[in-house]
Parts: C-alpha cells; structure tokens; sequence
C-alpha cells in the first residue's frame, strides 16, 4: 500500500483522506506546527511539515480549502515532492475527460461529482461533494468548487475563485463564456447571470457584486 501524506488537519483534510482509503493509499497528515499537532484527536499518523525529509518515498496532495495557502504551499515544494491527483470512484466523467484531468497535478474530486465534456482543469484544484461541471468550461489553476455547486456550459473560471456551496453559475455562449475573475468568491446558494470581476464577491439570485 502506498503511502501518502495530505498537507492539513482539518474536517477537510479528512475527507481527502477518505478518498485515499477508497484509492488504496495509506494516508497520514501534515501538521503546520506544533498546536496543530498537540490538537489532534484522530488515530491517523500525523507529522510535522518541518518532518517531510523523513518520508521521500510518499506522494502527496494539499488538503486545505485555502487558495492561497495550497499554491504557497505547491510553490514551496513542488521541485522535492510528487503531488497526485485524488478522485473519488464514485465521479463520473464525459468521453476522453477523466484523462484530461489526470494530466494535471493535485486535483482533488470528491465523491458525487460529475464532469461532461471538453472541460479544462487547472492544477490544484478543489471539486467538492456533488459538484456539477458542464461542457467546455476551463477551470484556471487553485480553484474551490464548494460542495452541490452547478457549473454550466461555456463557463471561465479564473485562478483563486471559490464557488460556493450550492451556487450556480450559468451558461456562456460558444462565442463568449461567461467569465468568473480571479480571486473572486461567489456566495453560497448564488445564481450568477453575468460574469464577475476579478477579486469580488458576489451574492444573491441573480448574484450581485456586495464587496
């Protein structure tokens, strides 16, 4: 069984771990420091980040919902660790998709998601619970599709954008996709009609810009 350890001690960190079990993986956890390590209560192998060199066979994957904080982290270890993708068996995909996705690093798909066709899919990227990805989307790199969110066709979803629980984004058009900007949060239970400025947020149904 191959080892592989998950960067986080969060609820989120274990339900990547729950994935690895179902892959065959023996999971164990990264701790930040010390009070992450001292408040662990789970069974599961936990380590130090600072004790990664004592584990040089593992593969490993970024179990934190944080954007910003798995590309930090993928910055300073992506020339001495491999990262895996981790997808659930119970995901589905469009014809020729599930290779599309695997060619990128760090991608984690939970259980229930559900991928058309044509979908482009940067690296660490989040697709939670039950999310839905219509056809000829791109989704840019550390992205966090919250659990039950709906993707729809001819959709831009730029770098660092995080889609919340339940939101729903709606059609583009073959000759513009709708485009979320980077950085941007869409509010739980959204509808967004229109597309998004960079590094907003944006609420409601239809969603509109509050910050």
């Amino acid at each position: 069984m191959h080892k592989i350890g998950i960067f986080g001690t969060s609820g989120f960190a274990r339900e990547v771990a729950d994935i690895a079990y179902e892959l065959g993986y023996e999971p164990f956890f990264i701790a930040k420091d010390e009070v992450e390590l001292e408040a662990w209560e789970f069974t599961e192998k936990v380590i130090l980040e600072s004790e990664i060199n004592k584990t040089p066979d593992s593969k490993y994957v970024i179990g934190i919902g944080e954007n910003a904080i798995r590309e930090s982290l993928m910055n300073r270890y992506k020339d001495l660790l491999v990262f895996v993708n981790l997808i659930h068996p119970s995901a589905t995909f469009g014809r020729g998709q599930r290779d599309i996705i695997e060619s990128g690093q760090g991608i984690i798909v939970c259980a229930g998601a559900r991928f058309t066709s044509n979908i482009l899919v940067g690296d660490h990227t989040i697709f939670n619970l039950n999310v839905t990805i219509g056809h000829d989307v791109i989704i840019e790199s550390f992205v966090n599709i919250a659990p039950g969110a709906h993707i729809s066709g001819n959709i831009l979803i730029k770098h660092h954008c995080w889609v919340g629980t339940g939101a729903a984004i709606n059609q583009g058009t073959n000759e513009k996709k709708l485009i979320i900007g980077s950085g941007t949060i869409i509010g739980s239970g959204s509808v967004v009609i229109n597309d998004c400025d960079d590094q907003a947020v944006y609420v409601g149904a239809p969603a509109k810009r509050i910050k």
